[in-house]
């Protein structure tokens, strides 16, 4: 089978793997907005997870280097743009298992009912190691800006979690 030049470009975007959570890649995380093949060239726009990732310029050249590979000559460019905002609900179900299974807990799928801000800060969020939802965020800051520190009092074990990010001007 024939395979078109957006579809290669597609298939090698599929492999770039995000550098702080090399479980995932940037289509895992739905970072990938946009794709133009034309007959002079091959544009990607970016979503950073963050506005200030500091793994963006390292994602940037390697989806750069992934497209060259596969664009016959053409110029390449890769841009990050921040409309629309990235929000985790652009993660894939792919993505969200392999998250679980590096042990980064998924905040979508926090209980129901209403929000409230206590002085504990409890972290609502499922353990990805035995689903409890009694976990307490210990930090808002952990390896990296769009991820904070979280413990699970039922299986003692501590896990990452994506900070809980909304969309704005929605």
């Amino acid at each position: 089978m024939v395979r078109t030049l957006e579809d290669r470009v597609r298939r090698a975007l599929g492999e770039v793997v995000d550098p702080e959570i090399p479980a995932c890649t940037i289509e895992d995380l739905g970072m990938i907005h946009r794709v133009a093949v034309s007959e002079a060239e091959v544009e990607v726009d970016l979503l950073p997870t963050f506005v200030g990732c500091p793994a963006k310029d390292v994602i940037g050249e390697d989806t750069e280097a992934a497209v060259r590979a596969v664009a016959g000559g053409r110029d390449v460019r890769v841009r990050f743009v921040l409309d629309p905002a990235w929000t985790t609900d652009r993660i894939t179900e792919r993505g969200r298992s392999r998250l679980r299974e590096y042990g980064i807990a998924p905040h979508w799928e926090r209980p129901s009912g209403a929000t409230v801000v206590p002085l504990l800060r409890p972290g609502g969020v499922p353990c990805p190691y035995c689903g409890s939802t009694e976990t307490v965020m210990e930090s808002a800051w952990g390896p990296s800006p769009c991820r904070a520190r979280h413990y699970c009092p039922s299986c003692r074990n501590p896990f990452e979690g994506f900070k809980s990010k909304e969309p704005t001007g929605a």
